[in-house]
């Protein structure tokens, strides 16, 4: 049987895999924006230049450099929305770590507890019965 510290140990390790492809994602998005972004300053360079490179007219140039554009928009639309993904899930990360811990604290707490109760012989069913002893320092 497993416990409750063991399955949020593994659900704590499998959000985090999830944190790391997110990020991993997010790079690439990164990483894309840019490259367009180098794209649109060698087209920019080009159509200032005044003489486009051989096989290219102004006009394709522009057409590309538009095109190139409204992608580079999109894409840094994609990663801002992946960064707040990311975030969010940095958040659950680090929410369910404190629970997982919680739980890994209580799971100690009662192993402790029962290797007490076994050094002294007394067993959780034989306390139950036993008369509490009253406390001497009360005033």
């Amino acid at each position: 049987m497993t416990s409750r510290s063991d399955k949020l140990g593994r659900l704590v390790s499998l959000v985090k895999l999830q944190l790391r492809l997110s990020e991993w994602q997010l790079a690439q998005l990164r990483q894309r924006e840019r490259s367009l972004q180098d794209e649109q300053e060698w087209l920019v360079g080009a159509l200032n230049d005044g003489r486009p490179p051989a096989g290219s007219s102004s006009e394709s140039i522009a057409r590309r450099l538009n095109r190139t554009s409204v992608g580079a928009r999109a894409v840094q639309v994609q990663a801002a929305q992946q960064l707040d993904h990311v975030r969010a899930e940095s958040r659950r990360v680090k929410q369910l770590e404190e629970v997982a811990k919680a739980a890994l604290a209580d799971k100690l707490r009662d192993a402790e507890k029962r290797a007490l109760e076994e050094m002294t012989g007394i067993s959780p069913a034989v306390r139950a019965w036993m008369p509490r002893p009253a406390n001497r320092d009360k005033i």
